[in-house]
């Protein structure tokens, strides 16, 4: 198989910018330049694929790998982040239900007041079929494909307009704590690179027509360039809860290769979409923060009338203390970058 190669997953980094000079409304947006943070944290992400019927309530099918959580710790220091986490073993029963899956996911995560971004490396192999027709009695292995490998390469963005009183991060990262409900439009952006194959049809003859198809695919590649205009909005409820809510759906130019089970190529450019969806909700104030956050992106993709769709999803479980900044604790990792760092330090 042609791609991308990494080794084993063994650190995940996030990262939250501090801008100084940015312009904020205080009586919307509460930095904390003199706080250090320390949180752990339970995190999953998952990279799975549908294969839909894209006539109105047509049916899917469905492919999701068996990882597990991981556990961590995360810091938050000379105004920049870390989180660290390690995957968690598979139980023998789980494992027994919905077959294995080898993984390999990285993410670098960049995120200030006006706009974010990330990195992402996914490499899965093994995938189990998650909503069989007719369902499955409990404990009844479901319908496995260890030979299906996926790799998933993306670089996503977000520009937030009204950075003035609505804090993205205050809601991901915690850099920031909201103060009164606010919300803005925001541009999200995608380069994203993807393979799946498999020794055999992704869709055997059965699930074909269960879709109403003749055929499938044993290769699948393609590249995405999406822009996705949305809004996010911060609810603020009884003055240290919050709900964050993003969206953003737009067109994405698709450059796409296949190899149907018959062994014939295909390539072909079509335009299709783009989905990026984000919710948070918790608790926050000047010494404690938690939170729940749900974010997913989706990519779609049409192929001789089935809906391709390689989803990308992530869980974080979180909750930390912030803590008072002394002597050298003050200092800012931008500050080590001089000339820049001297000019914009605090």
């Amino acid at each position: 198989m042609s791609g991308w190669r990494a080794g084993i997953l063994l650190i995940a980094l996030m990262m939250a910018q501090q801008v100084s000079g940015q312009k904020y409304d205080s009586a919307y947006i509460k930095s904390y330049r003199d706080k250090f943070f320390v949180w752990p944290v339970t995190k999953q992400r998952q990279l799975s694929f549908r294969l839909q019927d894209p006539g109105d309530g047509g049916k899917n099918v469905e492919f999701k790998p068996n990882n597990a959580y991981g556990l961590g710790l995360g810091v938050y220091l000379f105004d920049l982040g870390l989180e660290f986490v390690f995957p968690m073993p598979v139980a023998q029963d789980r494992t027994n239900v919905f077959g294995s899956t080898r993984s390999t996911d990285l993410q670098l995560n960049i995120l200030s007041r006006r706009w974010g971004g990330d990195v992402v490396y996914q490499r899965y192999k093994g995938f189990y079929l998650s909503n069989p027709d007719p369902p499955l009695p409990s404990g009844t292995p479901y319908p496995q494909r260890p030979d299906i490998v996926s790799e998933n390469l993306g670089i996503n963005g977000v520009y937030v307009f009204n950075a003035r009183k609505f804090s993205l991060r205050s809601s991901f990262t915690f850099a920031d704590r909201q103060l009164k409900s606010s919300g803005g439009f925001l541009l999200s952006g995608s380069f994203n690179l993807f393979e799946i194959d498999g020794d055999s049809a992704i869709l055997n003859p059965a699930y074909s027509a269960l879709l109403g198809q003749q055929s499938s695919f044993t290769s699948l590649d393609y590249r995405t360039y999406a822009v996705a205009p949305g809004y996010s909005h911060n609810f603020i409820i009884r003055k240290n809860f919050f709900v964050s809510l993003l969206f953003a759906l737009g067109p994405a130019v698709q450059d796409f290769r296949y190899t149907d089970d018959n062994g014939v190529h295909h390539k072909n450019t079509r335009v299709n979409s783009f989905l990026d969806a984000r919710m948070a909700i918790g608790y926050s104030n000047d010494k404690f923060f938690t939170g729940i956050t749900v974010s997913s992106q989706s990519r779609n993709l049409v192929i001789d009338d089935i809906r391709f769709s390689s989803i990308t999803t992530t869980g974080r479980i979180l909750f930390g203390w912030r803590f008072s900044e002394w002597g050298f604790l003050k200092r800012s990792v931008w500050e080590l970058l001089p000339p820049w760092g001297k000019k914009n330090g605090q």
